[in-house]
């Protein structure tokens, strides 16, 4: 798999809500962190970018971090990768001695490594073993799921993930194949849902089978459970002054993401107070209007992109013991 091929998305507005942050000098260097380093395209950056800076990046992918492990060797101790999931954050800063953070990335969604290498099993278009596990030396791959969930748990993790409104038909679909022969590969599953949809169905929105592979990819690495302990936990690793930008591909993310930067910016004081105290204050002030959008060029550059929405924030008071 090519390394060049990689472009990291909204890399250059990324770097930008985070300079601030990286930028100011103080007694030691400042540290930032890449929740997901994937191939290590934002990563690369950001250590270019902030020369001072020291750089944490995790990822729950054995091989992406072989890979980023050579391609930031050059960066030498100022780079350290840790095999963790992103909500483990707190935990990996702690061992490493890191009381708090200036900067913390989050892309989320799959690496264009998992989508480029066919036996993951992650891209629609090809066809290959239903994994879709990003570590895979943990837990239970995407045919698990389909041949041994319940129908109604099924139903549930396409809507709730996937925003599949056909959930239902798809699943008696599978309910129906998976007796006659267990699920093992993506083609087969592609050609299930195309002839389990309604005509009107298939016309909009790409490949019908998108929002079905999106579902089951977040229920076997339990990405929302993990994003919402994720964000939360980063935003507290940030010292005053620390900026936080997460990039997120489809509305389930962002909606997390702006819940928990709505939070943090808001004034929880009851309501008529003369003077509001400190422990009511915003901890955090937002740096994005809404959720930013790349630009038409950089999609034509580089189309999974189009998705992305890019939120920022930051930390602008400590917490109240």
């Amino acid at each position: 798999m090519s390394q060049t091929r990689h472009v990291p998305v909204m890399l250059q507005r990324c770097l930008d809500l985070l300079a601030p942050a990286l930028e100011a000098t103080g007694p030691q260097p400042p540290a930032v962190v890449d929740c997901t380093l994937g191939l290590g395209g934002h990563s690369e950056a950001l250590l270019e970018a902030f020369p001072e800076a020291r750089l944490v990046a995790l990822d729950r992918d054995k091989e992406a971090l072989r890979l980023s492990g050579e391609r930031l060797a050059p960066y030498g101790d100022r780079a350290t990768l840790v095999h963790a999931v992103y909500d483990e954050l707190p935990e990996v800063l702690d061992r490493l001695g890191i009381p708090k953070v200036q900067g913390v990335l989050f892309d989320l969604g799959v690496s264009s490594m998992q989508l480029d290498e066919a036996d993951r099993g992650f891209a629609y278009a090809q066809d290959a073993p239903l994994d879709m596990r990003m570590d895979q030396s943990t837990g239970i791959g995407a045919a698990e799921v389909l041949n041994t969930y319940p129908p109604g748990e099924l139903v549930r993790i396409l809507r709730a993930y996937g925003e599949e409104k056909q959930a239902k038909r798809i699943v008696s679909a599978v309910v129906r194949e998976r007796e006659k022969e267990p699920f093992s590969n993506s083609a087969r599953l592609v050609e299930l849902i195309r002839d389990s949809l309604p005509q009107a169905a298939k016309r909009t929105g790409g490949n019908p089978a998108k929002r079905t592979f999106q579902a089951l990819r977040i229920e076997v690495n339990g990405e929302l459970t993990v994003l919402e302990r994720a964000i939360p936990a980063a935003v507290g690793t940030l010292a005053v002054g620390g900026r936080i930008a997460v990039l997120s591909y489809h509305s389930l993310e962002d909606r997390l993401v702006k819940q928990v930067f709505a939070a943090g910016a808001a004034n929880t004081a009851p309501p008529g107070l003369p003077v509001v105290p400190e422990r009511y204050q915003p901890r955090l002030k937002l740096l994005t209007r809404g959720a930013e959008l790349p630009t038409e060029e950089e999609v034509a550059e580089n189309r999974r992109a189009a998705p992305a929405r890019l939120r920022g924030a930051q930390r602008i008071r400590e917490e109240e013991r």
